[in-house]
């Protein structure tokens, strides 16, 4: 377990974040983005393990809350696979 451990703490520090784009609509209501995170590891699970708490902790340091589903898309099969994550995100 500390092996693996280890394996996903060096993918977060790898992990790109990217933040989406804001709607004219969301805009009147509450300053939202699309916040999104990918992450490419030894295993799906943890590929997904990766994206979701990256994406969850962008969200959080940027003062704002997700709101909705996680959208996950991996690709990339089952060796090295890349899986990325996607959540609105308001203030």
């Amino acid at each position: 377990m500390t092996r693996l451990h280890l394996i996903a703490c060096a993918a977060l520090a790898t992990v790109v974040v990217a933040g989406g784009m804001m709607s004219s609509q969301a805009e009147a209501k509450a300053k939202c983005v699309r916040a999104g995170a990918q992450a490419t590891m030894l295993t799906e699970d943890l590929a997904k393990f990766s994206a979701t708490t990256t994406l969850q902790t962008s969200i959080s340091l940027k003062g704002q809350k997700g709101v909705g589903p996680i959208a996950m898309k991996c690709t990339g099969g089952p060796v090295l696979p890349t899986c990325v994550a996607r959540q609105r995100a308001c203030s």
